[in-house]
């Protein structure tokens, strides 16, 4: 886990968060992965990062869950957080909404609305 890490990445599905990280990376962001919510909870309290890239379908812990609880927490309430789901209908949305996150993208989501919802939360 990269300790300098402004971005956190939570996805249960391996290859979807290793590419989403890598992408980031390309783009000079500093990213650490964690798979699975109760993880990403654990990785989000240790490294306190200014973005977190949340799956909402995850077992477990869902990113909603793991969004709300993140919410409740004094040092979580400027963090920005991004749904990146699958799920994309209205209903979705509004629970992803009412959870706490800032933004809700759907999966496949354009790797350029990522970066550049990333990048705009990060200090110049």
């Amino acid at each position: 886990m990269n300790a300098s890490a402004v971005v956190l990445v939570v996805d249960d599905n391996i290859d979807a968060a290793d590419m989403t990280a890598e992408v980031l990376r390309m783009h000079g962001i500093s990213v650490a992965v964690a798979y699975g919510g109760v993880e990403g909870l654990e990785a989000a309290r240790l490294l306190t990062p200014l973005v977190i890239v949340l799956d909402v379908g995850m077992p477990v812990m869902n990113g909603c869950e793991v969004a709300a609880a993140l919410r409740k927490e004094e040092a979580f309430r400027q963090v920005k957080l991004v749904a990146l789901t699958a799920w994309g209908d209205s209903e979705s949305r509004e629970r992803t909404q009412a959870a706490g996150f800032d933004l809700h993208l759907t999966k496949p989501a354009s790797l350029d609305i990522l970066v550049q919802a990333v990048q705009s939360s990060l200090p110049a």
